[in-house]
């Protein structure tokens, strides 16, 4: 490791500030999978011994990436790798799906599961008759235990009777019962955490969030599900490949 840290060494020629260097080095070493999510970051005395920099050189560029959400504090402990999910927006997956493909254990915390009437919100966006039955699921999302996301879903009963049956993932259930969505569309902005989605996802009242908007719809075009997500911008990457 020593050897891999000599690496990240900032150069003093560069009219760049030492302790950006040193963040920026850190971040490309931590997305090439230097380290992995929960493993500590040497310590400040380690980066100041191996790199030749003094200590506030490198607190400060630990902060810079605190304050990017890639490290965690965890006190009395250390500096820890933050878990960062980043998902493609050219390809409909579950969350479980891209939680494993990226080496993260996925879990779920049911809030409800319930089923009801379709208000004006639902009707709309799934196409549904008024009066129409509807399962809806609320859960927070994790990833290693840690919550990434505060999740809303509405599937029309027809496909889904019992929110209750529904295990750890929505999407294998539907694929289960020949019903998966094969194309979805997807709106994102941000929003400020309210009060309680602060207290459910762990953060501070006012934090940015990422508000996603998803209808997913069957190979016939028929739209099946339409899911709220609130989720934390510090742990949440959308990556989207583009080309001309």
């Amino acid at each position: 490791m020593l050897a891999q840290l000599a690496a990240f060494k900032p150069d003093s020629a560069n009219p760049t500030p030492l302790y950006l260097q040193l963040a920026n080095r850190l971040a490309s070493g931590i997305h090439s999978g230097l380290w992995q999510p929960d493993e500590a970051l040497p310590s400040e005395r380690m980066l100041s011994e191996t790199l030749e920099i003094s200590r506030v050189t490198a607190r400060k560029a630990i902060a810079v990436l605190c304050e990017r959400g890639m490290l965690t504090r965890k006190h009395g402990s250390g500096t820890y790798i933050a878990p960062k999910l980043e998902q493609a927006l050219s390809c409909l997956s579950s969350f479980s799906e891209e939680l494993r493909q990226r080496g993260f254990v996925p879990g779920s915390q049911w809030l409800s599961r319930e089923t009801g009437i379709a208000a004006p919100e639902e009707i709309l966006a799934l196409g549904l008759s008024p009066n129409s039955v509807v399962s809806r699921l609320k859960r927070l999302r994790t990833a290693d235990n840690v919550v990434m996301a505060i999740e809303s879903s509405t599937i029309p009963a027809l496909y889904l009777p019992n929110p209750k049956q529904v295990g750890s993932s929505l999407y294998g259930y539907l694929e289960a019962h020949d019903a998966a969505p094969t194309r979805a569309l997807q709106h994102i902005r941000a929003v400020n955490a309210t009060t309680e989605q602060a207290r459910l996802a762990g953060i501070k009242p006012g934090a940015a969030m990422l508000f996603i908007t998803r209808v997913g719809y069957l190979a016939g075009g028929a739209a099946i599900e339409l899911t709220h997500s609130y989720c934390r911008s510090d742990y949440y990457d959308f990556v989207a490949e583009l080309f001309r």
